[in-house]
């Protein structure tokens, strides 16, 4: 802290000495060559305090983008921590089929479950959580994580054939890839020798 004191006084301190030297050159000069040197040092001054001003102005603009980042994305580590939650139910909801369900109590635990995963969606929905399901769609580095690769002769290779866990987006953030499983082309018969 004191040697910026230090520096910062040293500074000024040079400043003054070069104004006070500027100041008597000027005064032994003609009246002529003194308004070009003041001239000069004005448009160093000016120079320098738009500099400043523009510097101050880039600092704000940050600070603010920071600002609303921190304000967008505060929830993404929570956010994280339930994705395991709305997994857990849709495995819940796939591991018994309707078809097969055989009893009422069943049929409205299911019901309920299904409900609950829907409610905990929208609330995702709500906070710019959006899930990423790209069965078909082509792979993306970007947002899923290739698994597998396998031979598909009626998708276009490179398009997502399976999805082992759906991906989410907070706001424009992937918050976890798409686990996917996706095609390749068929192989080509060896050639005999």
């Amino acid at each position: 802290m004191d040697d910026t004191r230090n520096h910062q006084e040293t500074t000024s301190d040079e400043a003054s000495v070069a104004a006070n030297n500027n100041f008597d050159e000027a005064a032994e000069l003609s009246p002529e060559a003194r308004v070009a040197v003041l001239e000069a040092e004005l448009a160093e001054h000016k120079d320098r305090l738009l500099r400043a001003l523009a510097e101050a102005e880039n600092t704000r603009r940050r600070a603010q983008r920071e600002r609303d980042d921190a304000t967008k994305y505060a929830i993404s580590g929570f956010a994280k921590e339930l994705l395991s939650a709305a997994d857990n139910l849709r495995r819940a909801l796939d591991s018994l089929p309707e078809a097969e369900v055989g009893d009422d109590r069943t049929r409205s635990l299911l019901a309920g479950v299904a409900a609950t995963e829907r409610e905990l969606l929208a609330v995702f929905e709500r906070h710019g959580i959006r899930r990423i399901d790209p069965m078909g769609e082509r792979f993306d580095h970007n947002l899923h994580q290739a698994i597998f690769e396998v031979e598909h002769g009626d998708r276009l290779p490179g398009t997502i054939v399976e999805v082992l866990q759906p991906g989410y987006l907070l706001h424009d953030r992937l918050l976890r890839p798409a686990m996917v499983g996706v095609a390749k082309p068929p192989a080509k018969p060896a050639e005999p020798l």
